[in-house]
């Protein structure tokens, strides 16, 4: 592969992490890590749906950012109101602002840049938060911020076929030579597969792959240390 493309959020970073913290700050109760997770992976089915409402003008920034967590909230039987749910927005965001890399996500970047491999970065999300989070990661020390795309940023958001269409003409790339790192298979491997390149579905979750799914991924892996090894062997 010539040309190597990252997905950020729960890709390059444990994104449970930040959601961990804040839930625990934010609700009293015997909460168990599992416990936790579960609600976690919730609140990401309903972010990714709201996501889309919201990138359609369905709904507003502010419905999906809160609605999320109501949502994820009333499935487990947890109250919670607007003003809390605003509350934990505002601390999510703080909390992301203390992520960091895998450490074998930080080993793979080092190695394919010295490779002279072409990296790039595609994330959905509003432009200033996600920019900050890649600011935070130190990204740009193996990325140049040309090859920086966010669906922000270009009004198209993942797994459209437009913004991938815009990183092959802006990177002037070989699709076949072309893959795709993300966590979402929905977002990530249908994006990247329906559009020629190929795609590696960071399944660190362990979510089943959908029935009669159109596409597959190219590899599956479920640690960042088992993506490292695809690329630099074990």
């Amino acid at each position: 592969m010539d040309t190597i493309i990252f997905d950020v959020d729960d890709t390059l970073y444990d994104q449970a992490r930040s959601f961990h913290t804040t839930f625990r700050n934010m609700f009293e109760g015997p909460f168990t890590d599992e416990e936790i997770d579960q609600i976690y992976r919730v609140s990401r089915k309903y972010s990714e749906i709201l996501f889309d409402q919201s990138e359609a003008g369905e709904i507003t920034q502010f419905e999906w950012q809160t609605g999320r967590i109501i949502k994820a909230c009333k499935d487990f039987n947890i109250p919670i109101d607007t003003e809390k749910a605003v509350e934990f927005h505002h601390l999510y965001v703080e909390e992301q602002q203390k992520i960091f890399l895998f450490d074998e996500v930080e080993q793979l970047l080092e190695a394919l840049s010295k490779e002279g491999k072409q990296l790039a970065i595609l994330t959905n999300g509003e432009e200033k938060h996600q920019a900050k989070k890649i600011e935070q990661l130190e990204l740009t020390r193996w990325v140049p911020t040309e090859n920086i795309f966010i669906s922000g940023t270009h009004g198209h958001a993942k797994p459209k076929r437009e913004i991938f269409e815009i990183i092959e003409e802006k990177l002037g790339l070989d699709k076949t030579k072309t893959v795709y790192i993300g966590d979402s298979f929905e977002k990530d491997v249908i994006g990247a597969k329906q559009v020629g390149w190929q795609a590696i579905w960071m399944n660190h979750r362990k979510r089943a792959l959908p029935q009669n799914a159109a596409y597959k991924p190219d590899h599956e892996v479920y640690s960042a240390k088992e993506l490292l090894d695809v690329f630099v062997g074990k």
